[in-house]
């Protein structure tokens, strides 16, 4: 693996300057403070300023059946709030890395970092003045720091904390996200809303901004350290403690569901995934009362995927929709999917299953 700085970054840092009209903010994020949790000088200036890559303030949601941009085999976003289910695809996030969205009373944010891979949404404090966040301009090990419009904090995405500002060491809510294709989440959540081109923002969606890079293993900015065990580029469900971390490449769960009983950490878990499908998601497999479940995989019954010994049928979100503990919800891990190279210069020496 090795950082370019000839052509490739050049082609990047045009592609970010042409994702600029958010207008430049004006905080220096510092929120009163001037420290760092994470070593100021491996923290980037990407080229576009703060707000140069435009959040979406204000999405606007279609339903599936009114979708008619994205192919099949196109990645999405999808999450669960305040009982409705919502896509946000790829194609749409490449450009603006951050959406803010409030569903009823529910105030989140989802953020998804192209350099990296990664996705996630967190659930936003409701008494803020301001609940948005936005993109700084900013990257640690190649991935998104968002800013928060409050108080101006910046986030790592993947450490998912604050690493600078008044909010200091705070840790967000984390909101359980599944990334799939368009034609596997269609299948699932057929009755979902799905985020459009109506960004307020003219883009050429069908395009994408980074060249090759999504398959070449360049990188743009530089990282902390490098793992060649794994093509850098090859995607990834990670899981994660404060001693310890563990990957599971996702296409190599094979074209059957699996799902995987394990203790990672000392902690029961299980993973379950399928390459065909495209989707792969982490639980705890201990509830509230201390129960640990045993898992089974379940083929073509999406989006049910697992179901246990008790006679409970699990969706792919962790959710109990059928037998003696419907409606349960199994506790989420630290968790989610990003590209190799990412997660190994967050996470070192982690664990791989399938090797």
């Amino acid at each position: 693996m090795r950082t370019t700085t000839g052509s490739v970054l050049l082609l990047a840092m045009l592609a970010l300057a042409g994702c600029g009209g958010g207008g430049g903010g004006s905080g220096d994020g510092s929120g009163g403070t001037s420290g760092w949790l994470i070593p100021q000088s491996q923290v980037v200036d990407a080229g576009p300023g703060q707000d140069g890559i435009p959040s979406i303030d204000r999405p606007v949601f279609a339903p599936v059946q009114d979708i008619t941009f994205l192919g099949d085999a196109e990645l999405v976003v999808g999450v669960k709030v305040g009982g409705e289910s919502f896509a946000f695809p790829h194609q749409i996030l490449n450009w603006h890395e951050v959406v803010n969205h409030t569903v009823g009373t529910d105030d989140y944010v989802l953020s998804y970092c192209p350099l990296t891979g990664s996705a996630l949404a967190w659930d936003v404090d409701d008494g803020r003045l301001d609940p948005d966040f936005g993109v700084s301009g900013l990257l640690y090990n190649s991935n998104l720091i968002l800013y928060d419009r409050d108080t101006g904090s910046f986030w790592s995405q993947m450490l998912e904390q604050s690493v600078r500002g008044s909010r200091s060491g705070e840790i967000p809510g984390r909101i359980q996200v599944i990334e799939t294709t368009w034609a596997t989440w269609r299948a699932m959540y057929p009755d979902s809303q799905v985020l459009t081109r109506e960004t307020g923002h003219q883009r050429d969606y069908f395009a994408y901004p980074y060249g090759s890079y999504r398959w070449d293993d360049n990188l743009l900015f530089p990282v902390t350290r490098e793992d060649n065990r794994l093509h850098p580029k090859r995607r990834v469900i990670g899981i994660r403690s404060a001693t310890a971390s563990k990957v599971y490449q996702v296409d190599s769960f094979g074209s059957d569901t699996q799902a995987i009983n394990e203790h990672f950490d000392g902690n029961p878990v299980v993973v379950v995934g399928n390459s065909d499908l495209d989707f792969a998601a982490i639980y705890s497999r201990e509830l509230a009362d201390g129960t640990i479940l045993d898992f089974t995989a379940v083929q073509a019954q999406l989006p049910v995927v697992m179901s246990d010994s008790e006679g409970n049928s699990w969706d792919v979100f962790g959710t109990a929709v059928s037998g003696p503990r419907a409606g349960t919800q199994l506790a989420l891990t630290e968790s989610y999917t990003a590209m190799w190279f990412a997660w190994a210069a967050f996470f070192g020496n982690a664990a791989i299953h399938f090797n």
